[in-house]
């Protein structure tokens, strides 16, 4: 059995980018600073209602078979203009997940893991899975 994912951040007046450039959206793969500080200052005239986005992941499983499960995951959120909190990594600074008045990079790993992108996908993957195994 094989199990893949990927995930990035879509800003919405961006066309979804960063998206699967997420990673290396300033031109160097992992620079979590340079990605975060390049995205904010493409973001810097867009006013606070426009500044709408989601973290997007898309994970599958293929089986020996060749069976397929693919799903996908979103937390959507807005983009804030000022990093806050020190938990996490990559854009969590400045994501702050709908219905929440704290960052993601202000939540705690079990906070976070429980409402992320990336979770949801994994639970999804989990469900379809579970009648197989």
């Amino acid at each position: 059995i094989a199990l893949a994912d990927d995930s990035g951040l879509s800003v919405d007046v961006m066309g979804g980018a960063p998206g699967i450039f997420s990673a290396r959206w300033s031109g160097v793969h992992g620079d979590d600073a340079a990605n975060l500080q390049l995205l904010l200052a493409q973001l810097g005239d867009i006013a606070p209602e426009n500044r709408r986005g989601s973290f997007l992941c898309a994970a599958a499983v293929v089986a020996p078979d060749g069976a397929e499960h693919v799903v996908t995951g979103e937390l959507p959120g807005n983009i804030l203009r000022e990093p806050a909190g020190e938990n996490g990594f990559g854009y969590d600074p400045i994501f702050r997940p709908d219905g929440d008045q704290r960052t993601l990079a202000q939540h705690s790993d079990e906070e976070k893991n429980a409402i992320s992108h990336r979770g949801r996908a994994v639970r999804k993957l989990a469900a379809q899975l579970a009648p197989v195994v």
